[in-house]
């Protein structure tokens, strides 16, 4: 298992709740780590844009990735949610093997 965390932002505490509890529960990251009143300063179609949101810190792995994207993307509100991915080099090996195992799927 590669480790992975994937960062992300809501424009509100309510949508980053759904969308951590559909990730959580559809097994498609072991914990989302919610994040609020963070301050982000963009680019939005040609202007510059300052809003209040939600950081999304996504634990999750290489092999949930592709479906992780797709399904927040679906729930996401805006056109084009941040998705972005850190590998994880190191860590517990305790805290690493639960996140595997939140991770695991039944296969019957």
């Amino acid at each position: 298992m590669t480790a992975k965390l994937v960062l992300s932002t809501c424009p509100d505490v309510e949508h980053a709740q759904r969308i951590a509890s559909c990730l959580v529960a559809e097994r498609l990251a072991a914990c989302v780590n919610l994040i609020p009143q963070m301050q982000s300063i963009y680019r939005w179609q040609d202007k510059i844009e300052q809003t209040n949101e939600v950081q999304l810190l996504i634990k999750s792995d290489h092999g949930t990735l592709s479906d992780l994207e797709a399904r927040l993307t679906e729930l996401h509100p805006y056109d084009v949610p941040e998705f972005l991915v850190v590998t994880i080099e190191d860590g517990s090996a305790d805290y690493l093997a639960w996140l595997g195992q939140c991770l695991q799927r039944d296969t019957k």
